[in-house]
């Protein structure tokens, strides 16, 4: 039985608590290449959950688009973000179902948004499809290896890629950052240790 995200009840559940499940902060990794995204361009956030790192892109002055299952999420995201005086749209579906907008997004971003192979793989093809020229597409994910670690994540290997299948599902992409590695994440309650990870940020050409 997989534990996809598309368990919105699940979701709900753990996004209605007062506390921020992987904290407020922005993920070190979309911190570390966020300047690759052309400068004010549109953003769009995959599996965004509560925003922080939505609301980050937002502070850097790209519109940005948060898209996920769970409204109690997405309500968090709000609240974070007036918080810190932006702006968010936000975007309550399954990726399974989003209709993505052709040759439109600046940057797609998705950090841990673990989705099973077989759907996956078209979601892929459509980000490969909406970025514009030049567009930037980061993502950060769990491998399979890190269910031995035991630090955060699904427990399913479907539904954590490896580096190769990314590079073949993100076929039309300039890699300009590929690598798997152990990293510590501290994110909230909900990452907290030794992580097994996959990084990528590729690059629609011009």
């Amino acid at each position: 039985m997989s534990d996809w995200a598309d368990d919105v009840a699940k979701w709900q559940s753990r996004y209605g608590g007062a506390d921020y499940f992987y904290g407020t902060e922005p993920n070190a990794f979309l911190v570390e290449h966020a300047s690759a995204i052309p400068v004010g361009g549109a953003v769009l956030c995959l599996g965004e959950g509560e925003g922080r790192n939505a609301v980050y892109l937002a502070a850097r002055g790209h519109p940005v688009t948060a898209l996920d299952q769970s409204a109690a999420g997405l309500a968090k995201a709000a609240r974070l973000a007036a918080e810190h005086g932006v702006m968010l749209q936000a975007i309550e579906a399954r990726l399974g179902d989003y209709r993505f907008e052709r040759g439109h997004w600046a940057g797609i971003v998705s950090i841990w948004c673990h989705l099973p192979t077989a759907v996956r793989r078209p979601v892929h093809r459509d980000v490969v499809a909406a970025l514009a020229p030049g567009g930037v597409y980061v993502l950060e994910s769990y491998t399979p290896a890190q269910i031995a670690l035991a630090t955060g994540g699904p427990r399913d290997p479907d539904l954590m890629p490896t580096l190769e299948q990314l590079r073949a599902e993100l076929e039309g992409l300039v890699f300009e950052h590929g690598l798997e590695l152990e990293r510590t994440v501290v994110e909230g309650a909900g990452h907290r240790g030794r992580s097994a990870v996959v990084q990528v940020v590729a690059r629609q050409p011009a």
